[in-house]
C-alpha cells in the first residue's frame, strides 16, 4: 500500500475516536499527538504538522456538530477535511483537448533519476486506455541510450515513438518529427535531466519549450527525496513555469508524506502519483480519495478509474447483473479472477473499497489470497466447458482428474468449489436488495460507515 505506515497510524487514530465513549479535551489532545507522530514519521515538515494539528484541535474543541451528526462523527469529519486541505484540497488532473491540426502536448522535465522516462510510459498507457491516440517523443540527447529506453517502453505498450540517437540538438530533433505528429490526440515529450538545476538545463528547457509549445509542463520528482522535493519544485516552477508535478516512486517509501505535503505548498499542484513499477501504476492525484485510503474509508473514484483502464466495462456490467440475479457459475468466477488480476495487486484494490481498507486483516492474508487466485486459475483452466458452466456435476472423480490436469492438489480444487458456493450464496442473499443499503450495512460491519 502507498504510505503504509502513515495509513496504519491514521487508521489507529480513527479507531480511537470511534471506539471512545465520548469526546473530551483529553481525547482530542491524545489524537492530535498521534497525528503529529504519524506525519513526522512520514517525513512531513514539522511546521506544517504543527499548523495542521492546531487547526484540528481548535475546530474539534470549538465547533458544534451539525444536526444529525454526533460528536465522534464530527471529529472524524474534521480530521478528514483538514488532511484533504493539507494534501492539496482539489484534484488536478489533465484533460486532453486536441486543437484542430495540433495534438495536445505534455512535456516532462526533472533531474536525473526522478523517473521521467518511465513516467512517460505510464502517462501514455493512462491516456491510450481512455481512447486517445498517443505518441511519445524523445528529446533527451544527453543521457546514453535514453532514446532506446523510451522506444522499448513505447513498443511494449504498442504506442508509437519518435526517437533518434544521432541528432544531438533537441530543437532540431523536434522539428524533424513535428510534421508527423499532427494525426495524434496526445504527444508526450521526454527531455534531458541533470544532477542539479543548472543554467544550461534551464536554457535547454526554455528553448525546447518555445519550439514544442506544450499545453502542460510536468515536473517529475521522486518521492524518496521527501521534504527536499519542495526546493526542487519551487526552483523548476520559477525557472520553467511548470504547470504540475508528478510524484514518482511513492510506493513503499517512508518519505512519501514529506514529498506530497512539500509539493502541495509550492504553487505547482500534484497532478499524478506513481504508485508502483507497472505501466498501470499511475493515478490522478485526488487529495479526497488519497486521504480516504489512508484513513481506511476507501476511494471509489480511483477504483472506477482503475476499472475503466483495465476492464471491458460492457462485459463487467453484464457480469455484475448476472451475479446479482444469482446466475453465477465457474465461467463467471474465471472472468472475475481475470478482471481482478488486471486491476493490479489485491491489496491495492482492497484499499480503494469503502470499509475494506480499514479492516484489520492478519499480515500476509491478502498475499495468501493472491496466491490462491493464481492456483484457482490453473484449476479452472483444467475444467471442461460443461464443468465450468455446471459446477454441480463436479463429483470425486472429476475433482481428482482436474487436480491431476492442473498439477494441483485435490484440496485446491475443493477450496475453489467452496469459494464458489460461498460467493453464489452471497449473491443470492443480495438478490433484490437495495445496493446502497447493502453497502451501508457492509461499511458498518467493516467499521467504515461515517457520515461526511
Amino acid at each position: 500500500m502507498v504510505l503504509d505506515n502513515l495509513g496504519g497510524a491514521l487508521k489507529e487514530v480513527f479507531r480511537k475516536i470511534t471506539g471512545s465513549t465520548y469526546i473530551s479535551e483529553r481525547l482530542i489532545t491524545e489524537i492530535v499527538k498521534e497525528i503529529q507522530r504519524a506525519l513526522l514519521g512520514a517525513d512531513v515538515n514539522v511546521k506544517l504538522v504543527l499548523d495542521l494539528t492546531k487547526k484540528i484541535k481548535t475546530r474539534s474543541l470549538d465547533e458544534k456538530p451539525p444536526s444529525g451528526v454526533n460528536a465522534k462523527e464530527h471529529v472524524v469529519k474534521i480530521v478528514y477535511e483538514e488532511l484533504v486541505e493539507f494534501f492539496g484540497k482539489e484534484k488536478q488532473g489533465i484533460e486532453v483537448v486536441k486543437k484542430k491540426g495540433t495534438p495536445f502536448k505534455i512535456m516532462n522535465v526533472g533531474l536525473f533519476g526522478a523517473g521521467k522516462t518511465t513516467t512517460i510510459g505510464k502517462l501514455a498507457k493512462y491516456y491510450s486506455n481512455r481512447g486517445n491516440k498517443v505518441a511519445v517523443v524523445g528529446l533527451d540527447v544527453h543521457r546514453p541510450a535514453a532514446h532506446t529506453q523510451l522506444k522499448q517502453i513505447a513498443d511494449s505498450l504498442k504506442i508509437d515513438s519518435f526517437t533518434n540517437g544521432k541528432i544531438k540538438d533537441p530543437v532540431k530533433l523536434w522539428k524533424t518529427f513535428e510534421k508527423d505528429l499532427k494525426e495524434y490526440d496526445l504527444v508526450i515529450v521526454d527531455t534531458a535531466g541533470r544532477d542539479a538545476l543548472s543554467k544550461d538545463l534551464v536554457k535547454e528547457i526554455e528553448d525546447v519549450s518555445k519550439v514544442v509549445n506544450p499545453d502542460e509542463i510536468l515536473l517529475v520528482v521522486s518521492a524518496d527525496m521527501g521534504q527536499a522535493v519542495k526546493d526542487q519544485a519551487e526552483m523548476f516552477h520559477e525557472a520553467c513555469g511548470v504547470t504540475g508535478v508528478v510524484v514518482s516512486k511513492l510506493d513503499g517509501t517512508a518519505k512519501g508524506g514529506g514529498s506530497l505535503s512539500a509539493c502541495a505548498v509550492t504553487g505547482a499542484p500534484i497532478k499524478f502519483i506513481g504508485i508502483g513499477e507497472r505501466p498501470e501504476d499511475l493515478e490522478v492525484f485526488n487529495p479526497e480519495g488519497f486521504v480516504g485510503r489512508l484513513l481506511g474509508l476507501g476511494d471509489l473514484e480511483a477504483l472506477l478509474e482503475k476499472a475503466k483502464g483495465s476492464l471491458d466495462m460492457e462485459k463487467a456490467e453484464d457480469l455484475s447483473k448476472r451475479m446479482l440475479k444469482g446466475d453465477f457459475n465457474l465461467v463467471d468466477m474465471y472472468e472475475q479472477l481475470s478482471a481482478m488480476k488486471k486491476m493490479g495487486p489485491l491489496n491495492k484494490v482492497m484499499e480503494m473499497i469503502p470499509g475494506m481498507g480499514g479492516m484489520k486483516m492478519p499480515k500476509g492474508m491478502l498475499e495468501g489470497q493472491q496466491e490462491k487466485m493464481k492456483t484457482w486459475k490453473f484449476v479452472l483452466d483444467s475444467c471442461t466447458k460443461e464443468e465450468l458452466e455446471t459446477p454441480d456435476i463436479l463429483g470425486r472423480e472429476r475433482v481428482e482428474r482436474i487436480a491431476i490436469g492442473s498439477g494441483r492438489e485435490v484440496s485446491d480444487v475443493r477450496d475453489l468449489l467452496k469459494q464458489y458456493k460461498q460467493t453464489k450464496k452471497m449473491m443470492k442473499m443480495m438478490k433484490g436488495q437495495n445496493p446502497e443499503k447493502m453497502m451501508k450495512k457492509f461499511g458498518s460491519m467493516a467499521g467504515g460507515n461515517f457520515k461526511f
